[in-house]
């Protein structure tokens, strides 16, 4: 979900100009953590993820809602995510989808702490730790931590997922 249908990115710069007043934009996080870009430690980035609301207040990532939509008309579509390391990110991650994808079942909502117990023929992700042990067909959704990456199928924004699947 992150970075994928959720603008996780953003979240991070909204608090990094909120707790620090750093106006972070997303070309500064090339090729370094959020930690040096914010000014502050990784424990302090890291500590955001389990406060009420971060996960929550994410926006959409743009075309996701209208291109998934589609997509599930063709296909079995499941949203996983890698929702069980931070205390609210499940309920947070759940009532996020259901408010802006409620086309999606719970029935194909899958939160799990490894992404490649998952049987399917696509996912796309933007974490390597996620698509490398993927049995089917990796996607990398493009965020500025695998800029650096060039050995899947990479795709820039949810038009490009269109373009592929529809």
């Amino acid at each position: 979900m992150d970075d994928v249908l959720a603008d996780a990115a953003s979240r991070f710069i909204e608090y990094a100009d909120i707790r620090f007043g750093r106006k972070i934009r997303p070309v500064d996080l090339h090729n370094r953590t959020w930690a040096d870009v914010a000014g502050t430690t990784p424990e302090v980035i890291r500590s955001w993820l389990f406060e009420e609301g971060f996960f929550r207040g994410m926006k959409v990532i743009p075309d996701s809602q209208e291109v998934v939509a589609r997509l599930c008309e063709k296909y079995e579509v499941f949203i996983v995510s890698a929702a069980t390391e931070f205390p609210n990110s499940l309920k947070e991650k759940l009532e996020w989808l259901n408010e802006h994808f409620p086309f999606i079942s719970w029935t194909h909502t899958v939160f799990c702490g490894h992404k490649y117990m998952i049987q399917a023929d696509y996912l796309i992700d933007d974490h390597e730790k996620n698509l490398i042990r993927f049995p089917g067909k990796p996607v990398l959704f493009t965020a500025h931590h695998n800029l650096h990456l060039n050995h899947y199928t990479r795709v820039n924004n949810w038009r490009e997922v269109a373009e592929m699947f529809l």
